[in-house]
Formats: C-alpha cells, structure tokens, sequence
C-alpha cells in the first residue's frame, strides 16, 4: 500500500468527485480511479459506492477516512520534524522549477534575492510542469515556482498551500529581424503562404497557452508546424536560427531583444498577439512548530510575503 492512495482516498471522500479528484492529484481520471481501486484490492472491501452521485463512502470507506487521517496527519508531522532536523545542519532550501523558469527566470530571482533578503544556500530541480507540481505534493521540494493563468490553472488545495505572487510575464511570438527592426517572419501570415512555425510538444503547459492565444487571435494565423520541443530554450535556439517564429516568455528572449536578434513577430501597429501570466511560489503550509521555530524557508516566506510583486517582472 503506498501513502499516495491514501491521499487519494482523503481527496476523493472530501470533493465527493472522481474528476475534481483526479485534478487535484495531477493525475489523468483513469490513473486515479485504479489508484481508488488498487487500495480497495489491499483493504479487501469496497470503500467507495459508486451507484451513488455524489460519490458516498460504504460504511468501511468511513471507518478508513478517520484512520487514514490520523496517519497522514502523523506522518505529516514527523516529516516536519526530520526536515527540522536537516535544516538545522544543511540550510539548504529545494525549489523544484519547470524547466523554461528554471534557464530564465530562477537565476536572476535568485540573484536578487540574495541581494534584498541576505544570502542563502538553494538546489535547483529542473522538472516538466506535471513533475515539478507532484514534486511539491509527494513532499519532495520545499518550494514550487510555476507559471499560472486562468485558462491553465496549477490545481493546488489553497487549504493545503501558501502562494505568492513573483511577478508577471508575457507570452508572445518571435523572429529574427528581416532588416529595420522588422520580422522575417510576419504575423498573421497568408493562407497561401504559411509561416514556419515552431512549436511546444503536446502537452507542453507553454504550448497550451499558445493554443489560447492563437484561438483568441482576431483574425486567422497561418502557421507550418515545422518543429516542435517541450522546451522554450530549445524553441529559441531555432528561432535564433531563423527557422520559424516561436511563442516564447519574455524573460527568455530579454538579452536577444535588448541585442537586436530577436523582434515581435507582430509588426507594429497590428493586434498583439500574446497573453499574461503570472509566476507563483507554492509550499505546503507548515505545522506550527516550523513558524515557531522560524528556519530559513519560514523566514524566506515571511520576507516574499511582505515584496509580493504586481506587475512585469
């Protein structure tokens, strides 16, 4: 039995909702329904009556419910009891980061960080959304950095963790300049002639906000799927080779704009095409002997609560 169907089970008795589940857990509906199931097999019983909706725990489910929490609730307790421990000799905090922050974002955050709060000792852990989220929850991290937006939200139990806000960024195409400032590759494009198009693997949490913008656009784009990588860096190093317009984050093409390698795609003048989202900090919020005891990522915390940004980063 893995404590993970037991979170499972808790999530599921309190949404009373497979599909509200199941987004809560960042699991596809399926994964978590076998989860459900695989802890039935090792109970021995049904937990769950599933002639009923709302879903119902059985008599047995109930009776699991209390225990399960009692576990959880212990087990969450030693863990912050081991970290306490840890911190006290290492001090080193873990920030799991999606891969597009962690080469753009993260080193210069940090950089100022280091300046505004004092120095400290970080590890980086370079994951995909879906990873560095589960990171968080599977109590593998002690922060998570993640873009958010409204179309895409990041599905964390606002009862369960803390957020603040870093910033803001934008989302929008790019090109190397055919000449005056001006992009080889001109959005929107014709229909009887496409423009390359870089773009996200399926999947990819980036990619699925370009859809958003592209879907929104006021008129049509016309676009080639020429390549496509789950990395925005990756997106960049062909766009700076002039191989098609990429949708990219702003801080991952600030020193190619300020150089002149890159320009919008969208001439001036037209409808933009680009969207705003935000960057957020998540932990998991802590027992109160951390906030007692006051270690680095309780004082971190209380240091970003009192300089949560508004605006572009």
């Amino acid at each position: 039995m893995e404590t993970k169907w037991l979170e499972d089970f808790v999530s599921l008795a309190e949404t009373r909702s497979f599909s509200r589940s199941a987004q809560l857990r960042h699991v596809t509906q399926p994964a978590f329904s076998r989860r459900i199931q695989a802890l039935e097999a090792w109970a021995g019983t049904d937990l769950v009556d599933r002639s009923s909706y709302p879903t119902r725990l059985t008599a047995a489910g109930h009776t699991l419910y209390d225990q399960a929490m009692e576990v959880l609730q212990s087990l969450h307790n030693t863990r912050a009891v081991l970290r306490a421990h840890t911190g006290a000799g290492d001090d080193m905090l873990e920030f799991a980061v999606p891969h597009t922050l962690a080469f753009t974002f993260f080193p210069t955050w940090v950089s100022n960080l280091h300046q505004g709060f004092g120095p400290f000792k970080s590890r980086l852990i370079a994951l995909n959304v879906h990873d560095a989220v589960m990171r968080l929850v599977e109590g593998g991290c002690d922060l998570l950095v993640a873009y958010h937006h409204e179309s895409q939200p990041i599905q964390l139990d606002a009862s369960r963790y803390d957020m603040v806000s870093l910033g803001e960024e934008s989302l929008a195409p790019y090109s190397v300049p055919a000449g005056e400032g001006r992009p080889r590759f001109v959005l929107p494009g014709r229909a009887d002639a496409l423009l390359p198009y870089l773009g996200y693997a399926p999947g990819a949490y980036l990619g699925r906000l370009t859809d958003l913008i592209l879907q929104q656009a006021s008129a049509p784009v016309h676009l080639d799927r020429v390549y496509e990588t789950d990395m925005a860096e990756g997106l960049k190093a062909m766009a700076l080779q002039g191989h098609g317009v990429a949708f990219l984050p702003h801080s991952a093409v600030r020193q190619e704009l300020e150089q002149g390698l890159l320009v919008n795609a969208v001439p001036a003048g037209a409808p933009p095409l680009q969207l705003v989202m935000d960057v957020r900090l998540y932990r998991e919020k802590p027992s109160r002997k951390e906030i007692e005891d006051k270690g680095l990522a309780q004082s971190l915390w209380a240091y970003l609560q009192t300089h949560e940004q508004q605006g572009p980063l």
